[in-house]
């Protein structure tokens, strides 16, 4: 198609005044600046296709500047000559980038990963994304995104304080861009280029309070027994302290995990701290067996009475198909006027730990009660029972030093 164009010049565009009414300036063969009564001038091009008038948009000026609407112009009349419409191209090729946006790729992301993962998981990736990454990135095209546009994302959260958040914030902007490469979405993964310990600053990691202080030690226990709370709320802190499980396990565990007669406790992987896909599996092999005192098998024989004609051995009094939630223990310390760096209910499994570790029992044994995964993969496959007289004998040690208090 041999064009009449080029009758516009830079200047005649740049010094073109608003009127009273929106006017044009043409460029020939389709093209021309649309001047509306605001002053802002549009690059818009007229062309027919299948027998209708149509009317494509191509940008403002000056971003869009006289040669490059030109330039769009001659591809726009390509499309035409061939039959394509360029109105239509240019919405395909707006939902195409659309679709390859940060926050539409992270939302697919999420999606898949919403039956792979645990509620509160999925929740806090999706919390974090959305409020410390969407506003920044979240419509920037994947392709094109580079590790200094990222990076303030990252820091914008460290300086609120939340080190941690950040860093977690990294971990899962790097998951969505693997995720992107798989399918096509990008080349590349500008979030494994970034250095976290030469932008953010460095945090001391803040341990579990562990009693070392017998006296304290000995306090928690009188308080405890003195505690004028739910009467399951009183033995879950008296379990707790004597069995070295982690509070969520111990506040999910049911009857039928419990064996007087074996004076056996068995945590099933669901309930344990695993990865998800095992949680589902939930096989034979990943259960974690704890021996039970004699003390433990007389507070669990008397917590019988009150729960054993439920599922739970620490319901909910909300719902009695829930259990005693997480909080519920922790406040009840803080009742009894202990502070939060002083006494957690996760931290009674170091200081059980400590105290064994004290009397000389073999770290192996304690890593093993205290359910947590031996990286050693020869020693890990050792089974459970290798370890358990040793377990059951230390156990009923650290019992018999909590009643001597």
């Amino acid at each position: 198609m041999k064009y009449r164009r080029n009758k516009l010049s830079p200047s005649t565009v740049k010094y073109a005044k608003a009127k009273d009414r929106k006017y044009k300036l043409s460029d020939g063969s389709g093209l021309y600046c649309e001047v509306l009564m605001t002053g802002t001038k549009v690059w818009r091009y007229n062309y027919r296709i299948n027998g209708k008038q149509k009317t494509l948009t191509i940008g403002k000026y000056p971003a869009t500047s006289l040669s490059e609407a030109r330039q769009q112009r001659n591809q726009a009349s390509e499309c035409v000559s061939k039959k394509i419409d360029p109105c239509q191209q240019k919405q395909i090729e707006k939902t195409r980038l659309s679709e390859n946006v940060f926050q539409a790729i992270a939302d697919r992301w999420l999606a898949e990963k919403k039956s792979q993962w645990v509620k509160i998981t999925h929740e806090r990736a999706t919390r974090h994304l959305t409020n410390d990454a969407y506003p920044w990135i979240g419509q920037r095209n994947m392709e094109t995104l580079t590790a200094l546009e990222i990076i303030p994302v990252i820091t914008r959260v460290a300086d609120r304080g939340k080190v941690y958040t950040a860093k977690y914030l990294k971990g899962i902007m790097q998951q969505v861009f693997d995720y992107a490469i798989v399918y096509g979405k990008s080349s590349r993964n500008p979030v494994r280029d970034i250095n976290l310990q030469l932008i953010l600053p460095p945090v001391i990691a803040k341990h579990y309070p562990i009693i070392k202080d017998p006296l304290i030690l000995k306090q928690l226990l009188i308080e405890t027994d003195r505690y004028r709370g739910r009467t399951i709320t009183q033995y879950a802190l008296k379990i707790a302290l004597r069995v070295m499980l982690r509070p969520g396990e111990l506040l999910a565990s049911e009857w039928s995990e419990i064996n007087i007669d074996h004076a056996t406790w068995t945590i099933p992987a669901k309930h344990r701290k695993l990865s998800t896909y095992l949680k589902k599996e939930n096989r034979p092999e990943d259960v974690h067996i704890i021996p039970l005192s004699r003390q433990v098998i007389t507070l669990l024989k008397a917590l019988h009475t009150y729960t054993g004609q439920g599922t739970y051995l620490f319901p909910s009094t909300k719902k009695t198909a829930k259990t005693l939630h997480i909080s519920t223990l922790s406040v009840a310390l803080r009742t009894m006027g202990f502070s939060q760096d002083t006494i957690t209910t996760h931290g009674f499994r170091g200081t059980a730990s400590t105290f064994l570790n004290a009397k000389g029992y073999r770290s192996d044994a304690i890593e093993a009660q205290l359910g947590h995964k031996d990286t050693n993969l020869i020693r890990a496959a050792y089974n459970h029972a290798d370890y358990m007289e040793e377990r059951k004998e230390m156990l009923q040690a650290w019992v018999d030093y909590l009643d001597i208090l």
